[in-house]
């Protein structure tokens, strides 16, 4: 009888209210405790269907270029790099921009190719449209 009780509980109020789940689960997932599966023909086909379903893994893209508006300025390739952490501009395109004076700053950048530049300032909050 108790084979067609449905119980509709999310995890989390499971692992609240029954303590031995939750330190069962705490077990499973630091790897205490092993669990062994039958060879289950359904077993196989969820295995089958999760593998499938997987995100493939894709290299990472490094630097490239995308489209892209500052102030009324528009940039069709500008080079966008996900391992930056500062972001530059030539004082030219800054000056166009008309974006008010730089705060100063005491930062020496040491580039890759072992150049160090002195910037004339930073800005900071400034909308950069993306395409």
């Amino acid at each position: 009888m108790l084979k067609q009780l449905p119980i509709n509980v999310s995890l989390i109020e499971a692992l609240e209210k029954i303590p031995r789940y939750a330190k069962f689960m705490k077990d499973l997932v630091t790897k205490k405790r092993a669990v062994s599966f039958e060879n289950d023909e359904r077993l196989q086909h969820c295995s089958a269907i999760g593998t499938r379903s997987l995100v493939q893994k894709k290299e990472d893209p490094g630097a490239f270029t995308i489209p892209c508006t500052i102030g009324m300025l528009h940039f069709v390739k500008a080079l966008c790099d996900l391992d930056a952490n500062i972001n530059l501009i030539p004082l030219s395109i800054y000056k166009n921009l008309g974006l008010g004076a730089p705060k100063p700053t005491a930062i020496h950048l040491f580039l890759a190719d072992r150049t160090v530049k002195r910037p004339i300032g930073v800005l900071q909050d400034v909308l950069v449209k993306v395409e």
